[in-house]
């Protein structure tokens, strides 16, 4: 006879876990004011930290997620670990922000398929992503793929004002 154990289908409950918040002397009110407030966090970086904006079907906020920190010049992304907080705060859009320790914000190719793997990903699930931006080490300077036209943004259902 079989025993109880083995049998045993363990019921799990899955929820987000609250991190210290990022402060600002500056009041946010919508992603780009975010993405001010993140780029003065991520320029002091000294290695590659990727994170994405949550945000509701108005483009506000809801959350940040640091998805990955990596090393000096790179940062594993996995679609897995990126959408997991998108889901779990029922988002409708996120942007995808990661720094470049070196001070070069240019793009690499590793980003440009990231970003399109991540839209791609994004679409399936119906949580759209409406930006990549990449935040220079020590400057702050930020490079927004959306603006550099190097997004597919044809398929894409919410926009929001920059």
């Amino acid at each position: 006879m079989p025993r109880k154990e083995e049998n045993e289908i363990k019921v799990v409950n899955i929820r987000l876990v609250k991190e210290p918040s990022l402060y600002s002397t500056e009041p946010v009110h919508s992603p780009d004011d975010v993405l001010k407030v993140l780029a003065e966090e991520l320029k002091t970086y000294d290695r590659e930290v990727f994170a994405i904006l949550n945000l509701k079907t108005n483009g506000k906020p809801i959350n940040l997620n640091i998805c990955s920190v990596g090393t000096l010049s790179e940062s594993m992304v996995s679609p897995r670990e990126v959408f997991k907080s998108s889901i779990l705060s029922n988002a409708a859009a996120f942007i995808a922000v990661h720094n470049h320790p070196s001070g070069n914000p240019q793009p690499s190719v590793e980003d440009k398929i990231v970003t399109k793997r991540l839209q791609e990903c994004g679409r399936l699930l119906n949580i759209n992503m409406m930006d990549h931006v990449i935040v220079a080490g020590e400057t702050g300077e930020i490079i927004s793929f959306k603006a550099e036209g190097l997004m597919d943004n044809s398929r894409n259902s919410m926009e929001w004002e920059r």
